[in-house]
């Protein structure tokens, strides 16, 4: 059940490490293709950094407005190669992770941040290279008064997240990849790679996408005509 509250498991179902290694070589834009275009985040979630990037498996915190105690209680329950994923029980962008909590979570492995609220220390977590995506850069304090969850489903800037799904962050934002579908979707972006690796070629060598994807035909059904020069067309829509 989303938005249960005074729960912490310990041990959970992680995504199989193949496939997390395969979806590492990936971006966020094949991957959301793949998967037959789902799973993304709000595009309001961002790095905090350019040129981040993580891929791991989700551990996920349910937090509410202002209070970063789950924050706390998750550290102890991640893993080599989690990313910690929050959600909050009502919109708020203060600043519930920094460089400290950053520290704690990378000493226990953690790869990456993605949080539906705010973030400071950003220069520090830049030097250190800790990834987050976040909702807002907000230097607002946090209180911890207010019992949460982790490692319980969760809704985070409109995706559903399991704890131990495969959690892939780019540039380009946050895609969540079902744990029982990361094979499937790992195979499914490699074809998919490679076939824009063919297609990036050709277009490259000067082929327009009018003809790669074969669109030309489609074009004139919907009644798209062409004109040699301006005069043509004049004379054709004064007719």
């Amino acid at each position: 059940m989303i938005g249960q509250s005074g729960i912490a498991v310990r041990h959970v179902t992680r995504a199989d490490a193949a496939s997390v290694a395969e979806l590492s070589k990936y971006g966020v834009a094949t991957i959301h293709e793949a998967m037959g275009r789902v799973g993304l985040m709000a595009p309001y979630m961002r790095p905090i950094y350019p040129g981040a990037k993580a891929c791991g498996t989700a551990v996920t915190i349910f937090a509410h407005p202002g209070d970063n105690w789950m924050l706390h209680v998750a550290a102890e329950l991640l893993q080599p190669g989690d990313v910690a994923v929050l959600g909050v029980s009502s919109g708020n962008s203060d600043g519930m992770f920094g460089d400290l909590l950053a520290t704690s979570f990378r000493a226990h492995g953690a790869l990456a941040l993605v949080i539906d609220a705010g973030c400071r220390d950003v220069a520090d977590l830049r030097d250190m290279g800790f990834p987050v995506w976040s909702k807002a850069i907000h230097a607002k304090g946090t209180v911890k008064a207010t019992v949460g969850s982790v490692n319980t489903p969760i809704l985070c800037a409109g995706a559903l997240v399991h704890p131990g799904d495969v959690v892939v962050a780019d540039d380009d934002g946050v895609v969540i990849v079902p744990k029982l579908q990361a094979p499937r979707v790992a195979a499914a972006a490699s074809a998919r790679e490679k076939k824009e690796a063919v297609t990036r070629q050709r277009l490259g060598a000067g082929e327009l996408g009018l003809d790669v994807y074969a669109m030309r035909e489609p074009l004139r059904q919907t009644g798209l005509k062409y004109f040699e020069d301006e005069a043509a067309w004049r004379n054709e829509t004064q007719k």
